[in-house]
């Protein structure tokens, strides 16, 4: 059978691509991918599953960092104009993107299901001939927004695994939950999907990411270690403008507040029982050379090596956050508007994934671990099943890169999909 397995991934290897580069091309940032949704749903309609979009994909309490309405109805509009039809549109409305797609085998069985996001970054792409996509007229088509992680590839995996599990149903048994999830980067959108119940009562839940390192095609690692918690914080300080000259002592100085307060956060004591880690992206504050700045605004994360240690850099960071405005007499809004957990592979997948995987003709070579150091919010799925006594697992797929990750000239190897698909359906099949 594992002949059979990887004829037919070498069959859909055209299929696999083009939905890559298809999804490319119409990149959408977090909450806005309504037609990278529209275009999923077309490619799962007819395969058997039973579909599931809208409010259904998501607790509208538990989604992080939501865009203002003014926002999504922009990215509404366009995908209205670039033809998502209005009724399926209207079912997405103010960010309800993403799909669940659950096969039943009508067999008795386990449940497995798999996580594939969906999501862009707010990059610009590359307009280079060096640029693959860019040379090979695939680069994305929405300005300001790329497939810069490889989210366009995840979700092409997911939908070469959705067809592979209607084309081998015979030989299967079981439920299978397929969670095309939005709004991953900026740990915003798993959250909201555990809290809809997708995840109870699963057994097995498989997800992974192409690249991380660059790593030869074929190159497939069992089990991510040091996925880090993590807390997304944004800050706003309002203080008083005034003239600065004539009367300075009358301002409030919404920038020195924000400007203490990221020294003081780059100050945190590390803590001592594992790795913490805690950056200040953005800074925006001040309108004029001669104006004592009213408005200061702050973009942070904080991450740890355990939710533990997060949740310790976490409650330092709103501290000293509110001792700079308490030190400047301003007042202070922030927000969490990303969170995700310290996870780990269980020992079970890293076991299984290494023998189901020998049969592939795509797989090379099986690492057992390799450590992320970053933040994924896929660790609440992965809590969530293995706090119910199921196993949970975290592969890196191998590729070689153009560029890093989130970078506007990022691009990964087509041949890493194939892979992925194969070595996940060996798993299916073990």
């Amino acid at each position: 059978m594992s002949n059979e397995i990887d004829q037919w991934v070498k069959q859909k290897e055209s299929d696999i691509k083009t939905w890559r580069q298809e999804m490319h091309k119409i990149a959408e940032v977090g909450f806005c991918e309504y037609e990278t949704t529209y275009y999923i749903f077309q490619q799962l309609e007819g395969l058997g599953f039973t579909l599931h979009t809208g409010r259904a994909v998501m607790n509208e309490e538990a989604r992080f960092g939501v865009p203002s309405e003014k926002e999504l109805a922009k990215h509404e509009e366009r995908a209205l104009a670039n033809g998502v039809p209005a009724a399926f549109l209207e079912t997405m409305k103010n960010g309800f993107t993403g799909v669940i797609a659950v096969l039943e085998t009508e067999k008795e069985g386990s449940h497995t299901a798999m996580r594939f996001d969906i999501d862009a970054l707010p990059i610009e792409e590359e307009i280079a001939n060096e640029h693959i996509p860019a040379k090979n007229g695939f680069r994305s088509r929405n300005d300001g927004m790329m497939h810069a992680c490889g989210h366009d590839g995840h979700a092409a995996i997911g939908l070469g695994i959705a067809t592979f599990l209607s084309t081998w149903r015979g030989h299967l048994s079981g439920t299978y939950t397929l969670i095309f999830q939005p709004a991953e980067e900026g740990s915003r959108g798993a959250k909201a999907v555990v809290e809809n119940g997708w995840l109870n009562g699963v057994n097995s839940f498989l997800s992974g990411h192409l690249g991380i390192r660059s790593q030869p095609v074929g190159t497939l690692v069992s089990g991510a270690t040091n996925i880090l918690a993590t807390t997304k914080i944004d800050a706003r300080f309002t203080g008083k403008t005034a003239h600065a000259g004539m009367e300075p002592h009358k301002g409030k100085n919404a920038m020195l507040a924000a400007a203490t307060a990221v020294l003081n956060l780059h100050g945190i004591s590390p803590h001592g029982e594992g790795e913490t880690r805690l950056n200040v992206g953005r800074f925006d504050a001040g309108s004029g050379r001669n104006i004592v700045p009213g408005e200061a605004f702050l973009q942070l994360e904080t991450r740890g090596k355990s939710t533990t240690e997060n949740a310790y850099m976490k409650e330092e960071a709103v501290r000293r956050l509110e001792g700079a405005a308490h030190m400047y007499d301003v007042a202070l809004e922030y927000a969490i508007v990303g969170e995700g957990l310290a996870a780990e592979t269980d020992q079970y997948f890293i076991d299984k994934i290494s023998n189901a995987t020998q049969k592939s003709q795509f797989v090379n070579e099986v690492k057992d671990l390799m450590p992320l150091n970053g933040s994924e919010d896929v660790t609440y799925m992965m809590r969530h099943v293995q706090d119910q006594g199921g196993f949970a697992c975290y592969m890196i797929f191998g590729t070689l890169l153009a560029a890093g990750h989130h970078h506007k000239q990022f691009d990964f190897d087509e041949d890493a999909l194939l892979v992925a698909v194969s070595a996940l359906a060996h798993l299916i099949i073990e």
